[in-house]
């Protein structure tokens, strides 16, 4: 069975930095583009960064461009997201998401094709 588990999320000061972790399992982070989709309270997900490394891509949504840093551990079957300079608006249910191409996979979660997500990890920025 394909499933993601999301960790590292918790409690944080505005201005602080976690490390989360979406750890892969049935099929191989390295052959797909996996990215990080985020659900803010009363707000639809969206897609926040894309790791591909058949497209050699890295892909940031504007609103985590410059602090917020993906990358991947193929040994570990482990796609990573650093986040730095955390804002109250990065408060939200982090999960991940798989699909062919990054920008496939951002369509996808913008037009809510995915239905199938998992448990995610909860971050909360305080002030």
């Amino acid at each position: 069975e394909e499933q993601f588990v999301e960790s590292g999320g918790g409690l944080v000061q505005a201005g602080g930095s976690l490390r989360l972790s979406c750890a892969a399992s049935g099929f191989t982070v390295d052959d797909y583009a996996i990215g990080w989709v985020r659900q803010a309270p009363g707000r639809e997900r969206e897609a926040i960064s894309c790791i591909s490394s058949v497209e050699d891509t890295l892909w940031y949504a504007d609103s985590v461009k410059g602090r917020f840093t993906i990358s991947s551990d193929n040994a570990k079957n482990t796609v990573y997201l650093q986040m730095n300079g955390l804002k109250l608006e990065d408060t939200a249910v982090y999960f991940c998401a798989a699909d062919t191409w990054c920008d496939i996979l951002v369509d996808q979660v913008a037009s809510k094709v995915v239905d199938s997500w998992g448990q995610g990890t909860r971050v909360t920025v305080s002030s």
